[in-house]
C-alpha cells in the first residue's frame, strides 16, 4: 500500500468534519434512483452496493467494509452510476459534502495516497470478479467466489474460516452469473461433502485446501 499512517489519518480527519450517521441492518444509505447526498466513510459496519437488473433482481456489485469510502467513482469523477447502497449490519458512517471533499484534496495532496490505495483495491476486486467469470462451471465460479470473499472478510473460527458477511443466495448467484436455484444446489452439494458449512447465517469454509484444488 502507498499511504502512510499519517496520510490515512489526514483523510479520516477530513471526514470527521462531516456528519456522523448510523444505520440499522437493512436500511438504505443511498436509495434507488437517488443522487448521492455526499461521500461516505465507513467507521464501522458493512455496506452492500448493488443495482437492479431489467428482470427485477438485485445484482451485487461489491461489499464495502470499515475504513472504506463510497461511492468512490462518484467521489472522484462526479459520474452518478445509480448504484444502491444498503447496510448489511449496524453501520456507522461519516458523510461529507462532495464540494468540501474535492476542495480539500485539491489543496492537500497527502490524502491522494490513501485514495489511490482504495481505487487500486476496487480495481483489483472488480478484476478478480471478471476473472472468476472465466470459469466454465457454476461450481468453479462459486468456489472461486467463496475463497476470494473469505480472503477479504474471513475470520478463523472453530471448524474453519467464517465469511463474516451475511450474503443472500441471490447475492452470490448474481456475483457468479448463475441462477439462484443452481447456486443453491451447488452450495448444498459443497455443504454435503463437508467442504463448507452453509447451514447458518454466515458461511464457514471448512476445507479451503480441497476447494482450491478444484480450481
Amino acid at each position: 500500500m502507498l499511504a502512510t499512517k499519517t496520510q490515512t489519518a489526514a483523510l479520516v480527519n477530513l471526514f470527521h468534519q462531516g456528519t456522523r450517521l448510523t444505520y440499522k441492518k437493512g436500511e438504505f444509505i443511498i436509495r434507488p434512483g437517488e443522487t448521492p447526498p455526499g461521500i461516505f466513510y465507513i467507521e464501522k459496519g458493512l455496506v452492500k452496493a448493488y443495482d437492479i437488473t431489467k428482470y427485477g433482481e438485485e445484482n451485487l456489485l461489491i461489499v464495502r467494509k470499515e475504513r472504506e469510502i463510497f461511492p468512490l467513482i462518484w467521489a472522484i469523477t462526479g459520474q452518478d452510476r445509480r448504484v444502491i447502497y444498503e447496510s448489511l449490519a449496524p453501520t456507522e458512517v461519516w458523510r461529507l459534502d462532495r464540494k468540501i471533499y474535492i476542495n480539500y484534496i485539491e489543496k492537500n495532496s497527502e490524502v491522494l495516497a490513501p485514495l489511490l490505495d482504495m481505487t487500486i483495491e476496487m480495481y483489483r476486486l472488480h478484476s478478480e470478479r471478471i476473472i472468476n467469470l472465466e470459469y466454465r462451471t457454476v461450481r468453479e465460479r462459486l468456489i472461486s467466489f467463496l475463497l476470494s470473499t473469505s480472503d477479504r472478510f474471513g475470520k478463523e473460527v472453530a471448524g474453519g474460516i467464517e465469511i463474516q458477511v451475511p450474503l443472500k443466495q441471490q447475492d452470490i448467484a448474481s456475483s457468479i452469473n448463475a441462477s439462484r436455484e443452481t447456486t443453491s444446489r451447488e452450495l448444498n452439494l459443497l455443504h454435503r461433502k463437508g467442504y463448507v458449512d452453509s447451514g447458518r447465517a454466515l458461511i464457514i469454509i471448512k476445507d479451503a485446501k480441497t476447494l482450491k484444488s478444484f480450481l
